[in-house]
Order: C-alpha cells, then sequence, then structure tokens
C-alpha cells in the first residue's frame, strides 16, 4: 500500500520551493551574522505565541485561520499539510575556571568560530483524505505536538583537548489544527473550508523577552492544500459565480493563494497566483524581498573576518558565504536577468512577432527632444509652454506646481505606450541647473493646460 505522505511529497512538489521560501524568510539576513542589528530581532512571519502571552500584548497572535473556496461535491476530498519551524536555541559553553560552565557569545578554536545564535527544526503534520460533505457536518480537530529536547555537541582544540560544547535545547510546543466547512448557498457547488491553527502551549514566562517567547511558539507557519474531485476558487481573481462566495472569506494572519488547479499556499506573507522561484535563482538567501544578484554580490564586498563570522553564525549562514564565493560567471550573468516572452502561443507561419520595447529598432522610432503630441488641436513639444494643473496625486510636489507655468522640456513614451511631458518650472530659481542635468518634472497629457494666452 502506497504511503498518503509520500504521496503529498508528489502533490506539493510544485509548492515546495515557494513553500520553503516562505518557511525560511528572514531565518539569518545579509550580511548573515549573528552581531548585525538586523539578525537581532527574528522570526517575523507567521508566529504563533501562546494564547496567554497574545493575550497580553496585542502586537503576538496565537491563532490564524484560513478561509478558502472549493467547487465540488460529494466526491470532493481533501489534502493539508501544516508546516512550521520549532525554535531551537543554540548555547556556546565554556568551562568558567572554577569547575562550573558558562554561556558565551563566540568561542573561537583553532581558527572557527562558535556563536551563540538560535536556530530552527522544521516540523510538518499531515490530515489526508479529509471528506468536504462530512466536514460540512461535523468539524474535526487534529492536535500536534512538537516533542522537547537537549543535545550536547564537544568542542574541542586541535590536540584534542575541550574547549567548550554546543548545547541545543527545544522546549515542547502545543497546537492545534480545527477545520469545518460550509456549503454555500446558490445554484453552484461551493464549499467554505475553514483551517485554523493554535497553538495550544500550555506555558506564561514572567515579564519574559520576545526570544524567550518565540520559543514556545510556532515559526512560519503556513499551509499547503490539495483538492481531489475538486478545484481550487483563486480569492485574488475569482469567476464571476463564485465571487459572493470568495467574498464571504475571512483570512486572518495568512494568505491563500493557488499554485494550481488543485493546489493552494496559504502563507504568512502576501503573495500572487502561481508564485514560483526564478530558475537562476541557486539558493535561498531567506530575503525573497530583495534581488540574489545584489545579495551576492554584497557578500563578495565582505571581508574574510566578516565571512569568518558569518560562516560561524549558522550554517545556512555558511552555506550562502561559500555559495557566493564558489559562484561561476555564468551564475552571475544568468542573475543579471533574463527575458521570459509573455506572447500566447500562436501559428508558427504567422510570422515573427512584433519587437519589443527594448529592441533598438523601436526605440530609435521616438525622439522625446523633437516629437509633438496632440492637446486638443495644440501641437505640444519641446519650448511649449503649458500650465500644470496636476489631479493625479502622484508627488505630494504635485501641491507646489499647481497652477505655476512651465516650459515642455520632452514628449516621453512609456513601455505601456503612456505618453508623458518632461517639463521644467518657469519660476523655479534651479530651472536652468534642472534642465542642463535632466532633471524634470512628469505630467500626463490632461494634467497642463495649452492656450494662446499660456503661450504668450
Amino acid at each position: 500500500m502506497s504511503d498518503p505522505h509520500d504521496s503529498l511529497d508528489r502533490r506539493f512538489a510544485a509548492a515546495k520551493q515557494v513553500a520553503d521560501a516562505v518557511l525560511y524568510e528572514g531565518y539569518v539576513l545579509y550580511p548573515y551574522r549573528a552581531s548585525a542589528r538586523k539578525n537581532q530581532l527574528r522570526w517575523q512571519f507567521g508566529v504563533l505565541a501562546p494564547r496567554s502571552f497574545a493575550e497580553a500584548d496585542s502586537s503576538e497572535t496565537c491563532s490564524m485561520q484560513t478561509q478558502i473556496i472549493v467547487e465540488g461535491g460529494a466526491r470532493t476530498r481533501l489534502h493539508l499539510r501544516v508546516r512550521a519551524l520549532q525554535v531551537q536555541s543554540r548555547t556556546i559553553e565554556v568551562d568558567d575556571g572554577s569547575g562550573g560552565i558558562r554561556p558565551v557569545a563566540t568561542l573561537e578554536v583553532g581558527g572557527d568560530i562558535w556563536t551563540s545564535f538560535d536556530e530552527a527544526v522544521e516540523h510538518h503534520v499531515d490530515v489526508v483524505d479529509v471528506d468536504v460533505d462530512a466536514l460540512a457536518v461535523q468539524g474535526r480537530t487534529v492536535q500536534v505536538d512538537l516533542p522537547g529536547g537537549q543535545e550536547e555537541e564537544a568542542i574541542n582544540a586541535a590536540d584534542g583537548s575541550p574547549a567548550g560544547r554546543v548545547v541545543r535545547r527545544r522546549w515542547p510546543v502545543s497546537a492545534r489544527v480545527v477545520l469545518s466547512a460550509t456549503w454555500c448557498e446558490g445554484p453552484y457547488p461551493l464549499a467554505r473550508v475553514t483551517i485554523a491553527v493554535e497553538n495550544a502551549t500550555d506555558w506564561a514566562g514572567p515579564a519574559t523577552t520576545r526570544d524567550e517567547v518565540v520559543r514556545h511558539a510556532l515559526v512560519a507557519v503556513h499551509t499547503l492544500i490539495a483538492v481531489d474531485a475538486g478545484r481550487c476558487i483563486s480569492l485574488l481573481d475569482p469567476p464571476e459565480f463564485a465571487a459572493a462566495a470568495v467574498a464571504s472569506c475571512v483570512n486572518t494572519a495568512t494568505f491563500p493563494v493557488l499554485i494550481t488547479e488543485d493546489v493552494m499556499l496559504s502563507s504568512p506573507i502576501i503573495l500572487y497566483d502561481h508564485p514560483a522561484i526564478a530558475p537562476e535563482s541557486e539558493g535561498d538567501m531567506f530575503d525573497a524581498t530583495e534581488i540574489d544578484e545584489i545579495l551576492a554580490l554584497r557578500v563578495l564586498t565582505l571581508t574574510d573576518e566578516e565571512k569568518r563570522e558569518a560562516r560561524g553564525t549558522d550554517p545556512r549562514s555558511a552555506a550562502i558565504i561559500d555559495r557566493c564565493d564558489t559562484m561561476s560567471p555564468s551564475s552571475f550573468e544568468a542573475l543579471h536577468g533574463t527575458f521570459r516572452s509573455i506572447r500566447p502561443a500562436g501559428d508558427p507561419g504567422s510570422g515573427p512577432p512584433p519587437a519589443g520595447w527594448w529592441d533598438p529598432t523601436v526605440d530609435a522610432g521616438f525622439d522625446p527632444w523633437t516629437d509633438t503630441v496632440l492637446i486638443g488641436s495644440a501641437a505640444v513639444g519641446n519650448g511649449t509652454r503649458v500650465r500644470l494643473r496636476p489631479s493625479r496625486r502622484a508627488d505630494a510636489q504635485d501641491l507646489f506646481v499647481a497652477g505655476r507655468l512651465a516650459t515642455v522640456a520632452g514628449v516621453f513614451h512609456d513601455v505601456d505606450d503612456e505618453v508623458y511631458l518632461a517639463v521644467v518650472v518657469d519660476d523655479d530659481p534651479a530651472a536652468e541647473l534642472h534642465q542642463w542635468h535632466g532633471r524634470y518634472l512628469y505630467f500626463h497629457l490632461d494634467e497642463v493646460e495649452v492656450g494662446k494666452e499660456i503661450a504668450s
């Protein structure tokens, strides 16, 4: 008999890269050293604290709720995988000289640095073959218990003598996954499925710090959902027949998006439908809001001492430093950027696609310094005087130039073929300097007035 969990591994394979990026987002940030200020406050996404702490601190939460719409029927089944990190403290200890031990921030042995720094242990719980019809009659609760534990690792000097030890400790964390479903009213077979994840740990530390709290929390909690004999409905762009059902969904501390038609990822980080990791990315940087190329180049600017400290901070930090140090020129070139066609596939015999905006032959067709554009019956171009009437409020500076006269420097087209006027405000004391440097203000055509009285 096949293992249902192995089957889920295959089912969620398309989502795994994105889900892993969510799981470790912000785990450790550039410059990947424990001493960096940005790595002093960690565990920012999907943190479910013990209820007693969350009730005392409104900035924390103890539960999250996912609600999605599933189109299905009597045979529709759900399969869930709830994933999270359990924080594990890693403390470096040394002999205190009097027969006892004491913790230290760092320890250098034989040129290597050992650093006290919290780590994370991955966990997941699978809930398979959930009958949606039955779930609508009676909900289901799944208890989750993440065990505590402690391990010690000796740190020895080059001659084999003991220099210290690494102590890794985890505290037990309890949670509940609560499932329910409701069939929506109307002619379409739509079920609103609710998945709530709650921290049920019975723990309350007096006047404790957040670093201590997260050791009793679930971190980076997210849920993968697969549907059999049915399909998931996009909450971002639902079909018209499901719009009302989608509007009834309430998602708290999580954001469900489509991976495929029958798989969703409910993430504590806002994503679009069908998220994907760029194939040029060779490994996680733990900062999906950044650009891999920039981060990799920044790593190369670190001194040898800074890289040594980063390698001693965490094995995952060391992996990033090592990967960037050995990255090939072709890998860097791939990170610099690529073009991917979004043109729909057509008849191969229909001729070549039109040139893109990046093609020099297209760009050569525009000259902002000589081009003109009609506003009413007036041809507007370089040298035309206009009165500014900003209405789109794209910039606070618009308030200061409203009603003022300006001279057009050029007519510009963007990649969507929108037309803008580059202008210099006439009574700006630095107008000549702005003109010389090419520092213009840009306005849409409907944000300027043109007329004989203005020209004069």
